[in-house]
């Protein structure tokens, strides 16, 4: 008995100095999907959040985080970037996006990023603790032998802290990317990326050719989902003489209604057709990047179809629009009961994610939905609300400490925690500033 209890002595120490075990003391907790609780405690137990509340204890040993005065949020998400894929965009060699090929859902976006990439630096210290990586660039396909490519990769939601992809990992598929076609309009923010309306509109030469090539482009990727349809009907029968595809077997998941399709349609037409596509494909899809709602809300609402929403801090996208129509795009999205988070597309202005949702606000947009869009809802989007997205007992424990608001400019990130270690924020540009202020 008595080295049992020593085991168990060694056993609760070695848990409280582990990096994933900590207590955060006296904190103002706004979990999102509740309201805020106000000086309370948050103990951190194996990474996860074990229990919240005003009268708990710390166990002896545990590393102590000082929360007076200061606020606990979930960590935000952002829904559309290319982080660990991409470093510089004008030096193909540190860009991993836009493999040769039109259909190519075997390849895993989790499997190229690196953990070293100075994006991640960068991200964490404005506290954005996850987020979906997109193997097309610029969240759309690249050029395949200079043609457009339909199906780019499967997209993953990966934490933005770890010293492997594999620890990265929150979600190894979260979807399959696919780049809709576009009758018309130019690539434009977070939407159909220019390359691909390019090549589209190079192809079809207008008129009667455009909408033959859109027909034909639209022909091919239903044959292709036909043909994985097809191929899983052999799977299952165990038919004699069946042969193992990769690119087919990585559809399966999507022809079950497993994972979903991140499709790119910026335009009101697009966004139709895509459902049609959607609705005689029998599989679920994720809008990324629209540019207007026009007459589709009801149609995405009675569907149950989200939408990733671009950046907000952008000029309008044609001569004819209002000011503020990226602005406003939200509160649209928003009163026509449509679910909808934000993605900057972008790697490089991730860090102002907040500040896109708070400039939602600022044109109507609810400031509690404005959060909910960079935390719970693309949790609830991409099937992780078990596990991120708000503050709950059994949920990992990604969370920022701030002194403030954190879609406010003036707000201060005083702690990053992610999984339930604290994670230091630095990067490239305070390294910089300390080497320069010392000298």
């Amino acid at each position: 008995m008595k080295r049992f209890g020593i085991l168990l002595l060694c056993a609760g120490a070695a848990l409280a100095a582990s990096g994933d075990t900590l207590f955060i003391r006296n904190v103002d907790v706004y979990p999102v999907t509740a309201k805020e609780m106000k000086g309370v405690s948050v103990l951190v137990e194996g990474g996860k959040i074990t229990d919240i509340g005003p009268k708990l204890v710390p166990p002896k040993g545990i590393k102590i985080v000082e929360g007076k005065g200061l606020r606990v949020y979930p960590g935000l998400i952002d829904s559309a970037t290319n982080l660990g894929l991409q470093e510089i965009s004008a030096v193909r060699e540190t860009v991993d996006t836009g493999e040769l090929g039109d259909f190519m859902p075997q390849l895993r976006a989790l499997s190229a990023v690196n953990p070293e990439s100075e994006h991640f630096g960068a991200v964490r210290v404005n506290g954005i603790t996850s987020a979906i990586t997109l193997p097309g660039a610029n969240g759309g396909g690249g050029r395949g032998g200079g043609r457009a490519q339909y199906i780019s990769g499967q997209a993953a939601l990966i934490h933005t802290s770890g010293y492997t992809w594999e620890e990265m990992a929150v979600k190894r598929s979260a979807a399959v990317q696919l780049n809709f076609p576009s009758l018309g309009g130019r690539g434009g923010r977070g939407g159909i990326p220019a390359e691909f309306a390019e090549a589209f509109a190079e192809a079809a030469g207008g008129g009667a050719n455009a909408r033959r090539t859109y027909e034909d482009s639209i022909a091919k990727i239903n044959q292709f989902f036909d043909d994985a349809r097809r191929y899983k009907s052999a799977k299952d029968a165990k038919t004699a003489g069946f042969t193992a595809d990769l690119k087919l077997e990585a559809m399966i998941p999507v022809i079950e209604g497993k994972e979903p399709v991140a499709v790119s349609a910026a335009t009101a037409e697009a966004m139709h057709d895509a459902l049609a596509f959607a609705d005689k494909q029998r599989v679920k899809i994720v809008i990324m990047g629209p540019r207007e709602i026009g007459n589709m809300g009801p149609e995405l609402k009675s569907h149950n179809v989200p939408v990733i929403l671009g950046r907000v801090l952008a000029l309008p996208e044609h001569e004819d629009d209002s000011y503020d129509a990226a602005m406003s795009l939200p509160n649209q999205f928003y009163k026509a009961g449509v679910k909808f988070a934000f993605g900057t597309f972008t790697n490089e202005f991730i860090r102002n994610l907040p500040f896109q949702a708070a400039a939602a606000v600022g044109f109507g947009l609810p400031q509690d939905e404005a959060l909910k869009a960079v935390t719970v809802n693309p949790a609830e989007i991409w099937g992780l609300s078990d596990q991120i997205g708000s503050i709950e007992k059994g949920k990992l424990a990604d969370l920022l400490i701030t002194n403030g608001d954190p879609l406010e400019i003036q707000t201060k990130v005083e702690h990053v925690i992610i999984k339930g270690r604290e994670i230091e924020l630095s990067n490239k540009q305070t390294r910089l500033y300390d080497k320069y202020m010392g000298r």
